[in-house]
């Protein structure tokens, strides 16, 4: 699991230089590129249109980042281990679509994740700015920051030559979600920040030769963040942390990117898997709304639409898969996220103007993972995985937003066939999160207002799977 570069570009939703607030932006709807639909018939055609649906209200969880890896039920019992190898089902579509070559003529896959994520704050010496005196902010640690939270994926692939695969993922690629209590200490810098995105990933993948496979992929997302916190308009009166009131943001946009990958069948038992997904450059629009507004600064807290310009990160993996015996099997992965291309983060209004430009410096990160399958017959087959998931977020550029730590992932699963055609996976993951310390000072133009976070994080996050899977 990965957090949401989007949200700190919204720091500054309460700074007095923002004016004017527009109706809320449209919703604008992507288009299921030509020729892709063409290989479903009618009815799973009208099923996706649910399945896009229900994953317009889907919550997201929080994660290593702002990427979320929980892409399949069966992968997470290995903590997705030779993801971009194993070419087990459907869901390869997303971590390598070469792996549509390994696969029945048709199959579908649905998968749901249901993730509990544990996030408490430990407040150590958080204070005013020290034109204010540098006073306790008051409030309590702001409870439980994390929440339940509910991902879907679905995959559908077609043989249309002996040779080649259609496809197509429906997934979420990327998802943040904290909510903290009205009123406490670091109130001035994050309430509740919500970022949900979802990805129509059409495919196509080639059987060069027996041992060689091709895939490339494409992809429409639509990203949205909701980010809320409250402003300390008591100390522009005199009177600070007595008169709060609050902003709310949400912007949203589409916009387009592509993945591809290649399986080598080293030997009849071993498989090697590269992919790679391209970075999908964001312009969010959307509205600032501020509440509770003292008549004496309405002026300066009027309201306007805002755009951010947010890119996600590109990344590779490297999977092997190798078959030990009729019983195990093993598999590991590394894979390399560019991070680093998230340098700052700068808002600006539609006039031109630039409201605060939020420096971020992330760092490229890897994830590690291994795993091993025991098939204990015919009909079940047992996982377990584990990895490690380094966290991008450098100390000093910690926020409330993004309470982030690395994280270390213990999994269990298992697959049940009902027959040759269908099949269930279940999946359990506990995370461990490193704890992580904060010193966050606000990120407005008005110095009286730059109140400092202080403290530490101990996080911790579970994660429950399940899978359906029918070939025919």
């Amino acid at each position: 699991m990965r957090g949401c570069c989007c949200i700190n570009c919204w720091k500054i939703l309460y700074c007095p230089t923002i004016s004017n607030v527009a109706n809320e932006h449209p919703v604008i709807y992507a288009q299921t590129p030509l020729g892709v639909t063409s290989i479903m018939n009618k009815q799973l055609q009208s099923f996706l249109v649910l399945v896009v649906v229900l994953l317009r209200s889907v919550s997201n969880g929080n994660a290593a980042g702002f990427a979320l890896i929980e892409q399949s039920a069966s992968g997470i019992g290995n903590a997705f281990a030779g993801a971009a190898a194993t070419a087990e089902d459907a869901s390869t579509i997303f971590f390598n679509p070469a792996g549509m070559t390994y696969l029945p003529d048709n199959q579908l896959v649905l998968a749901g994740h249901a993730i509990r994520s544990d996030i408490e704050f430990n407040n150590y010496a958080s204070h005013t700015s020290p034109l204010t005196g540098g006073k306790a902010l008051l409030g309590g640690n702001g409870g439980d920051a994390g929440d339940w939270a509910y991902i879907p994926n679905v995959y559908f692939s077609k043989a249309v030559h002996p040779k080649i695969k259609l496809g197509i993922g429906l997934n979420v690629p990327f998802g943040l979600k904290t909510n903290y209590d009205n009123g406490w200490i670091g109130r001035y810098q994050a309430l509740k920040s919500d970022l949900k995105t979802i990805n129509i990933n059409p495919s196509i993948a080639y059987k060069v030769n027996d041992w060689l496979s091709l895939g490339l992929g494409f992809s429409a997302m639509w990203m949205q963040a909701e980010l809320t916190n409250s402003v300390d308009f008591g100390t522009l009166l005199g009177a600070s942390q007595k008169r709060d009131g609050q902003a709310e943001l949400k912007g949203e946009n589409w916009s387009w990117g592509w993945n591809l990958g290649a399986i080598f069948q080293v030997t009849q038992a071993t498989r090697v898997g590269l992919s790679y997904r391209s970075q999908i450059h964001q312009n969010l629009e959307g509205n600032v709304t501020f509440t509770g507004v003292p008549r004496p600064l309405l002026p300066l807290f009027s309201t306007g639409p805002i755009t951010a310009q947010i890119a996600t990160p590109d990344n590779v993996s490297a999977s092997i898969f190798h078959q030990m015996n009729e019983d195990w099997d093993v598999m590991a992965d590394l894979t390399w996220t560019h991070w680093s291309t998230f340098k700052d983060l700068t808002p600006i209004r539609t006039s031109g103007l630039v409201l605060s430009n939020t420096p971020e410096h992330w760092n490229d990160a890897f994830r590690v993972s291994i795993g091993a399958s025991y098939h204990l017959n015919e009909t079940v087959k047992f996982r377990s995985g584990f990895a490690y998931d380094e966290s991008p977020a450098p100390n000093e550029y910690r926020t409330p937003r993004i309470p982030d730590g690395d994280r270390y992932w213990l999994s269990i699963g298992a697959n049940y066939k009902l027959s040759k055609e269908t099949s269930f996976d279940f999946g359990y993951t506990h995370i461990f999160v490193n704890s992580s310390s904060i010193y966050k000072t606000t990120d407005v133009s008005v110095p009286s207002l730059r109140d400092t976070v202080s403290g530490s994080y101990s996080n911790s996050i579970d994660i429950l799977s399940v899978q359906y899977t029918q070939s025919f």
